[in-house]
């Protein structure tokens, strides 16, 4: 039996935030040599999931094992992979398929995210910097609390006096609506942080949302502090999600999963099938509908001509 690990990323159109994917996967390599690893993604760039299936088992891989590129489980880890991997089941029916969890909240990358507020606020400011972390934002108020929890982990025996979640779209409390309320709780010091691999449009918007509110407060001293990036943690954590799910002990966690539990205000998502929507960079999708997220306020990686705006 010939092993590989598929890596699936959401994708994106910046050619930055492409580069650094790969740069990614060269890390995982250079820390497994001795393991096939490939990248797919789901949409907006090249490889599609199953150009890059259709070419690992051509070269006789016969058993997959997949792990999201996602910080967070929400709709994508969700609804999006799994249901690739059940098209690429019908497609491959000799070929083995196994799911790995999202990357998570994990004390590494809480560390990592550390590090980067580290290198961004000089020792002696620490103890008066709030700090604001700011996720990608979506519709699954599991993920959403999800970020909270790393807020507060952050906090917790860290130096940083306040730290706040915001996020950049889809949910609130927004980045400008993050920074006032540091404000207004006595922060006179803010380092903002987006917890996000890499960069791209809505990683660039937290800077702009950070760059036009400290325009507005000139009392308030803002820095940006970087985001994850290409580490080797995130590389070391994508290989011990893929050693879990080989070795059968990958669990998700659906205590607060919209579709197995009815929390307020979600409560018509429980039971709802999960369908592979349509995406226009992947052949494999063609034809299909929609999923239940994307019916509105996806807030994808637009060009601006899609998005209906200039520029």
């Amino acid at each position: 039996m010939s092993s590989a690990l598929l890596i699936v990323g959401h994708g994106t159109r910046d050619a930055a935030g492409q580069a650094e994917c790969h740069e990614l996967l060269a890390v995982v390599r250079s820390r497994r040599p001795d393991l096939r690893v490939e990248l797919g993604f789901l949409e907006l760039c090249p490889p599609p999931i199953t150009d890059t299936v259709a070419a690992m088992v051509a070269d006789g891989v016969d058993d997959v094992t997949v792990v999201p590129l996602v910080l967070l489980g929400a709709g994508h880890a969700k609804g999006d992979v799994p249901a690739s991997i059940a098209r690429e089941r019908l497609l491959h029916p000799g070929v083995r398929f196994r799911y790995g969890r999202p990357l998570g909240v994990r004390p590494e990358l809480l560390a990592t995210v550390d590090d980067r507020l580290r290198a961004a606020v000089p020792a002696s400011e620490r103890d008066e910097t709030a700090v604001v972390v700011v996720g990608r934002g979506t519709s699954d108020p599991d993920a959403n609390g999800d970020l909270a929890k790393i807020a507060r982990l952050l906090w917790e025996g860290r130096p940083w006096p306040l730290v706040e979640p915001g996020f950049v779209s889809l949910a609130q409390p927004s980045v400008p609506e993050a920074l006032e309320r540091c404000r207004r709780l006595g922060a006179t010091r803010i380092a903002v942080t987006p917890y996000f691999l890499f960069t791209g449009v809505l990683e660039r918007r937290i800077r702009d949302q950070t760059a036009e509110w400290a325009a507005r407060h000139p009392e308030v001293t803002v820095v940006d502090a970087g985001y994850l990036g290409p580490d080797v943690q995130v590389a070391d954590l994508l290989l011990a999600r893929y050693d879990e799910a080989t070795a059968g002990a990958a669990v998700a966690n659906c205590d607060t999963c919209v579709y197995r539990v009815a929390l307020p205000g979600f409560a018509d998502r429980v039971g709802l099938p999960q369908t592979l929507h349509e995406h226009p960079d992947d052949p494999g999708t063609h034809g299909h509908h929609h999923g239940h997220d994307h019916h509105h306020g996806h807030d994808h990686e637009h060009d601006p001509a899609e998005a209906g705006v200039s520029r």
